[in-house]
């Protein structure tokens, strides 16, 4: 019976635990991946900063727009949770074939161009179309965010690479809620959707410029 030494690794194999992918692709540097994950971390927290923007100055704005109870409760939650949820399967649908950064960079551009837009409402249907359109467009931040990720970590720093991403909703809620108060104080809350909006068009520009579509699936 003939015994077959193992064979030796050559140097263009890879072993399963290398952490990075040999076809030549920005990506193959660690630095790269973490840029890249730091950015999508970014985008999250502006995703939530303006999502809890409107909680923070709902009695401004409830006291200047004439609204009741009902109508806050609508556009704090319903109105933008309805679509956020409608609108997110067919965006995850379109991110497993479509260019994910493209995605994003997109969506990015219409949550906070809507984000904006609150700050010009002159009525209530004014701002309750707006704050459809900031839902409609956060629910294109995720789903390709996540998919990102997975393809650019592998399984054994996929975990923390999620975890790193995750951490933006907590520091979207706390600048949402502490930059809003501040400004509505010191300014008024028209300005505060102004200053919150505006920058997440740079960083939509950002994206585009700076983060490359990775190749899909490990």
């Amino acid at each position: 019976m003939t015994i077959h030494a193992p064979r030796a690794e050559t140097a263009h194999e890879k072993s399963p635990d290398d952490d990075a992918d040999t076809t030549n692709t920005p990506y193959t540097q660690p630095f790269y991946r973490y840029y890249v994950l730091a950015v999508l971390t970014v985008v999250y927290v502006f995703n939530f900063v303006d999502r809890q923007l409107l909680v923070i100055l709902q009695e401004p704005i409830k006291a200047e727009l004439n609204l009741s109870d009902t109508q806050l409760g609508l556009l704090t939650g319903f109105a933008f949770a309805l679509f956020y949820v409608i609108c997110g399967i067919p965006i995850a649908r379109w991110a497993d074939k479509g260019n994910r950064r493209t995605i994003i960079a997109l969506a990015l551009t219409i949550w906070s161009v809507m984000t904006a837009m609150c700050g010009l409402a002159a009525n209530y249907t004014h701002l309750l179309l707006a704050r459809v359109g900031v839902g409609v467009g956060e629910a294109g931040g995720s789903p390709p965010a996540h998919s990102m990720i997975s393809d650019i970590f592998k399984p054994k720093n996929r975990a923390l690479a999620l975890s790193v991403y995750s951490i933006g909703i907590y520091i979207g809620i706390l600048i949402g809620f502490a930059a809003g108060g501040f400004l509505a104080d010191a300014f008024s809350w028209r300005l505060a959707f102004f200053v919150v909006g505006i920058p997440g068009v740079a960083l939509a520009l950002l994206v585009l410029l700076t983060v490359r579509e990775p190749i899909r699936g490990w």
